[in-house]
Parts: C-alpha cells; structure tokens; sequence
C-alpha cells in the first residue's frame, strides 16, 4: 500500500469505518438477537452488513491507485514478485486463521476439514488478479474487463446451475476441485460465499476502487470531482435495480447486479467524507476510524482470531465468547446486549490499534 501521508485522509477513514463495522458484524453476542441491518440476507435482497465486505475490496482498489505505479516504475519482473508475495502472504494468512488454533482435542486439527477460501482469500485473489489486468491492459482494458466478467458471470451461473443456494454453479465448482470438507458449512450445507467462480465478479468491485482512486487524483478535491462520483453512484444504483429484476442481487452469490449496486452505494458515501474531511476540514472526529485504517488488514485479523480464542476457552459449560455475551445481555437486553458485546469486541481492537498508533507501529504486508 501506499504511504500514509500520500492519501486523502477520507479513504484512510472511509476503510477504517469499513474494518469497524466488518468487526461488529463478524461478533454478534448473539446472531439470533442482532439488530436486523447486521444481519447478511438470508438470500437474495440487501442490508447494510451485505456492504461490508464489498466497500473493504474498492477501498483496496483506492489503495492500488497510489501503490501499484511505484510498483511498476521497478520494472515487470520486480512488479511481478511484488504482487505475487502480496497476494501469497495475505492468501496464506486468511487460511491459517482458519486452521488456527491448530491444535484440537490434543491433536493436531487435520487440514483436510479446514477451509480453502474465504475473506482473506478473496482480497488476496482479487488483489492479484485486479493488479495484473490493470498493469497488462491498462484503463481501457480493466474497463473492458469489468463489463464482460459481470454479463460472463451471469451466462455462467445460468448455464452450470441455477440460482438456489443447493443448485449453484459457485457449490458445483467449489466441491469438484477442493471437496465439501474444505468449504463454508455455516448455510446448512457445503457452500462458500467466497467461492472461487464468484471471485469472478468481485474482482470488479477492486478495479472499480482503483478507477475512483485515480479519478479523485487526476480530478482533484472539488465539487465537480465529486458530483461527477455521485451522479454515476447513482446511475449505477438504478442499472442494479434494474437488473434486479432478472439476476437478484445476492451476496452470497456475489451477483453482478450486487456489484454494480455495492459500487454504486461507494461512490455515493465516498464523496461525502471526501467533502467533510478533504474539503470542509471536518476532521476532529476522524481519529477514532484513522486507527482503523493505518492498520486494517492486522486488525481484521487480530479482531477474528479473538474471537476464536473466546470460542477455545471455557468457563463452566460455555465458551468465554457465549459466556461473556450472556452477561452482557444479562446487563442491558438479548438485542441491545448483543450489540453491546460486539462494540466491546470492536473496542478492543482499537485499544491495541491506538497503541500501536501512538507507538508509530504499522504492519504492512
């Protein structure tokens, strides 16, 4: 990633309050008793948590817009080994935290029952391949690229399946190279959202990231800049309601009609904290979402192998993560104290992200 310093800070806030949100809705004291916006759908249709995890792949394609020329200034070959270990250490890293704790009943937890793919799987896998097509083909041919993976997708899940959640052809692909007992079983079934045909889609939500991020450099902070994001915000929105009608929009299915609505929801936000923080100075309040966003990719990680320590330990009958949800809605309500847990969960992570920030420690991968 780029220097700190070399971006606005509205992207630097914009991913921060992205990370702290993807906290809340990853450690619900409770799913049953969450608040219904942090909850994913259930299928097709829509919530606020549904944007989270798109909005933290454009806010990488931001970041690429200022990363990958002084990548390419080295030369192809230094390019090449740049991204590759990028993408392989991140990659990496998302299937550990997996097999973590790797220990299970006294013995060694089997990595043939740990999953392949998924949140840090995704990021590093649209990271590489957002990187090359930029690189090789330039604008005009990421560009191109996007229109014909977002209509390839659809012919694809049209022609290998259908759009069920049993019948899919991300489920077929999925279990016919890795097996069910390397994917997602939280659905019922062996099924993952982050499966390898949808990464397809969800490569356009990067490279729609890295457009805006050199638009905003070309264009500058001003208010034609940002009508201009807004008005294609928008029309992007209603191009996804559209074809709503006839592909839902689903995120578990990383649909088209979800990328084109998530990029449109983006270039609806973005220029409105590009216009508080960049333009109107606005900014005493930005620390707090700052943390999160010099740290992003450690924090995720950290806040999620937190929470698989919680799970590990026991107190009693329950694990400390069941235990300690208990208590908080004990304190304040089964609703409200499961947002109550979660924002605890949060807050933890920026404690140690404070410090880090106070003590100048930025991890970088």
């Amino acid at each position: 990633m780029a220097e700190l310093k070399s971006r606005y800070l509205s992207l630097d806030v914009f991913r921060g309050m992205d990370v702290a949100l993807m906290i809340i809705v990853n450690s619900p004291g409770s799913g049953a008793t969450s608040y219904s916006p942090l909850l994913h759908a259930e299928w097709n249709g829509f919530t606020l948590t549904d944007l989270v995890f798109p909005t933290f792949l454009f806010v990488v394609g931001n970041s690429m817009s200022f990363s990958l020329p002084k990548y390419e200034a080295v030369g192809d070959g230094e390019f090449l080994k740049k991204i590759v270990k990028r993408t392989a250490i991140i990659f990496l890293l998302g299937f550990l935290m997996y097999w973590f704790p790797f220990i299970e009943n006294g013995q060694i937890k089997p990595i043939s029952e740990t999953r392949i793919f998924g949140v840090l799987q995704r990021i590093a896998l649209c990271y590489f391949l957002a990187s090359l097509i930029i690189h090789y083909t330039k604008v005009k041919g990421a560009f191109i690229f996007s229109l014909v993976a977002l209509v390839l997708y659809r012919v694809l899940l049209g022609a290998f399946g259908d759009l069920t959640l049993e019948g899919n052809a991300v489920i077929k692909l999925d279990a016919f190279l890795i097996g069910e007992s390397h994917m997602y079983h939280g659905e019922g079934i062996a099924f993952d959202p982050e499966g390898l045909l949808s990464t397809l889609p969800s490569v356009v939500n990067v490279i729609a990231g890295y457009l805006t991020g050199l638009y905003l450099q070309k264009g500058g902070r001003n208010y034609e800049t940002l009508a201009k994001m807004m008005m294609v915000g928008a029309a992007l929105i209603f191009m996804a309601l559209w074809w709503d009608l006839f592909f839902p929009i689903n995120k578990k299915l990383w649909t088209s009609s979800f990328v084109l609505h998530t990029v449109g929801i983006d270039l609806l936000i973005l220029p409105i904290l590009i216009f508080i923080i960049d333009i109107a100075k606005k900014t005493k309040w930005t620390y707090f979402f700052e943390v999160f966003g010099k740290n992003t990719l450690f924090i995720y990680l950290l806040s999620e192998l937190f929470v698989i320590l919680l799970y590990t330990f026991s107190i009693g009958e329950h694990s400390v993560y069941r235990w300690l949800a208990l208590q908080f809605g004990a304190l304040f309500g089964d609703y409200a104290g499961s947002l109550g847990f979660a924002l605890w969960v949060m807050l933890t992570c920026w404690a140690i992200g404070y410090f880090m920030d106070k003590k100048k420690i930025y991890v970088k991968v």
